[in-house]
């Protein structure tokens, strides 16, 4: 199991050693140059807020639902 770990220490060491070394990302600079990251940045934020209101209002509905059963099976 030990050695595994190693192993898999290495190939993620190795991973980031290639994501470093490219530099800049042509489309990311274009992006920014032009002011369409905010606009990327922006809709990413709306999606995840989303995602974030949804498991709340989903938590809630599971937390009546299990009370109610708790409820009806006392």
């Amino acid at each position: 199991m030990k050695s595994y770990n190693w192993l898999l220490f290495i190939i993620f060491m190795l991973i980031q050693r290639i994501g470093i070394a490219q530099g800049t990302i042509d489309m990311a600079e274009t992006m920014r140059s032009n002011g369409k990251i905010y606009v990327v940045v922006g809709v990413i934020s709306i999606i995840f807020l989303g995602i974030i209101i949804y498991l709340i209002r989903l938590d809630g509905k599971i937390s009546r639902i299990e009370k109610k059963i708790n409820n009806t099976a006392e």
